[in-house]
């Protein structure tokens, strides 16, 4: 726990009711939840979750300081594993990010599978597992680690469009399209006015031969971006040979 000089960065518990069982054996009964806690410069409380294994997870939720202080429970027995935790989980995936980067699957597999291992929702990591399972041709496993990327919440945000993005484009390499444009349109609804995210969405129609839809992304990236040299490329394309 930081010094109270400082910002606010600790483990926080709060007690609430919640109903167990249904019908006759429902009952209510106090159940504590634990938080991490970090204070932004402009002084907002910022609290995600801890799994059970002690690693911050999930949705970042917001509150005021003094919301924080009335009603949560300060546990500094706790914020040294909590903080340790969590850097070997980012140290982990930086790892498997580099030896990824170095064509090293396996190893960089090894090192996602240490974070997911303490953080089993981590956005990068699952990721970067099914990257490495897509450079290997091992495509049905690498299908099933993005489906269920999908149903993380947090995979849902800016800082992640461009592992769709780079999934995509992987896909495409592979001659998945399909699969390809299902995760641009992924990246899409994370991030409208990305104009590369078009231009790539247009690439694996362009691949498919859907010449309506590639058309369709390729004027959109145009209209983020009227100087896009592949796009412009793409389009005068598609005028040429009077696919549009």
């Amino acid at each position: 726990m930081q010094s109270e000089q400082g910002p606010i960065e600790g483990v926080f518990s709060i007690e609430r009711m919640a109903k167990i069982g249904t019908g006759t054996t429902a009952r209510r009964v106090k159940q504590t939840a634990l938080y991490y806690v970090r204070e932004t410069e402009d002084g907002i409380m910022e609290l995600q979750g801890l799994n059970n294994k002690h690693v911050p997870f999930g949705p970042v939720e917001t509150l005021s300081k003094d919301e924080l202080l009335a009603d949560y429970l300060p546990m500094p027995q706790l914020f040294k594993e909590v903080v340790g935790n969590l850097r070997m989980v980012q140290k982990s995936v930086a790892r498997g990010d580099k030896f990824r980067k170095r064509g090293e699957n396996f190893t960089a597999e090894y090192e996602y599978a240490n974070a997911l291992n303490l953080d089993e929702q981590n956005v990068r990591a699952n990721f970067g597992i099914g990257l490495c399972l897509l450079a290997r041709d091992e495509e049905d496993k690498a299908k099933k680690v993005f489906d269920r990327i999908l149903g993380l919440d947090m995979a849902f945000s800016d800082d992640h469009k461009h592992l769709f993005n780079e999934y995509g484009i992987a896909l495409r390499k592979k001659k998945l399209f399909g699969q390809a444009v299902d995760y641009y349109r992924r990246a899409l609804d994370l991030s409208h006015d990305d104009e590369n995210l078009w231009y790539n969405l247009a690439r694996a129609q362009f691949e498919r031969q859907d010449w309506a839809a590639c058309a369709e992304a390729t004027a959109k990236c145009l209209d983020l971006n009227p100087l896009h040299e592949e796009g412009r490329k793409i389009m005068e394309y598609l005028t040429k040979k009077s696919l549009v």
